[in-house]
């Protein structure tokens, strides 16, 4: 009688952990809405981008400021903050959020969106993906969001650019626009499609294999420190890896670059004609510095809210 109690208790424990584990897997495989998605995404740029974009305006003001004719010539990162706080305040460095943001809302949120959907549709029976569909799953991502991203971009480094300019010259956000017209705003498509699919190809796979390498063993959680490291690591790698290609689509896009340089391959080859190989990485430095926290940010809020509206549509 005791043996027949023992089994039937130990039988009813086996079976309440079974529960549990399957409850929890049935948490776990719970996917938010691609609407929901889209919408942390958004939030999840907006907050990045907001944080890191002094550093972004200073990655755009070297870059075009080697060209031959330019009117500014900086001598490294710290003299071009110096020049930029000297002439244009602190609100120099925040010149163009406004038209940034405008764009990366859309932007941030078809990139992340997607790249998550993407690796739902690609993972296994187990939930697993292999590391070639990690890197189909990203590269799509970089695909989609140029929508968004190059209309942003091409406005945003023209707003940035105007302080550069003789004062007759500048111009305010909306007569850029103007001026661009829906032609002009995807100028340059290209070369940031160029930039866009092999970074996200590169971003993606390296923040999902960082992020699982810094997962708790026990736990199968990371904690929003670890989905920063994650995403800045990958940030950083991506953005100094595709900074060429970042330097051409600047230079072609900005304000009479068309006309300058023709195409995006003369563009290239004029660059390397007057300032050699190393003008390819100019503002690599603080490409990497601005991505590597943009994205580090971006993901940690991605991870944060999309863990919260899971937890609580249980």
């Amino acid at each position: 009688m005791q043996v027949q109690t023992k089994v039937t208790l130990e039988t009813g424990t086996s079976m309440q952990m079974q529960q549990k584990i399957t409850q929890k897997k049935k948490k776990s495989d719970f996917k938010l809405p691609m609407e929901q998605k889209l919408l942390v995404g958004a939030v999840a740029g907006v907050v990045g981008t907001s944080c890191i974009f002094p550093l972004d305006m200073v990655k755009t003001r070297l870059q075009a400021a080697g060209q031959a004719g330019a009117t500014v010539k900086y001598n490294g990162v710290l003299d071009c903050i110096r020049q930029m706080y000297a002439k244009e305040g602190v609100r120099g460095f925040y010149r163009g959020l406004a038209a940034n943001l405008t764009g990366v809302t859309p932007e941030k949120a078809i990139k992340l969106a997607v790249n998550e959907k993407m690796r739902e549709t690609l993972e296994d029976a187990n939930g697993e993906i292999s590391l070639p569909n990690q890197v189909l799953a990203g590269g799509t991502a970089g695909f989609c969001q140029v929508v968004a991203t190059n209309p942003m971009e091409i406005v945003k480094l023209r707003v940035q650019l105007q302080a550069t300019l003789p004062t007759a010259e500048r111009m305010g956000t909306i007569d850029i626009v103007r001026r661009l017209g829906l032609k002009g705003m995807y100028r340059g498509a290209p070369a940031t499609w160029a930039r866009d699919i092999p970074y996200s190809m590169i971003f993606f796979p390296a923040y999902a294999n960082v992020k699982e390498w810094l997962t708790d063993p026990e736990t199968g959680e990371t904690n929003i420190v670890k989905n920063l490291a994650a995403g800045a690591t990958a940030g950083a790698l991506a953005a100094g890896l595709m900074t060429p290609m970042d330097v051409v689509k600047t230079r072609f896009q900005q304000q009479g670059g068309k006309q300058k340089y023709g195409n995006l391959v003369n563009c290239a080859k004029v660059t390397m004609q007057n300032e050699g190989p190393f003008a390819f990485y100019k503002g690599a430095v603080p490409r990497m510095a601005t991505q590597g926290p943009l994205f580090g940010i971006a993901l940690a809020a991605f991870e944060l809210q999309k863990w919260y509206m899971v937890k609580y549509q249980q």
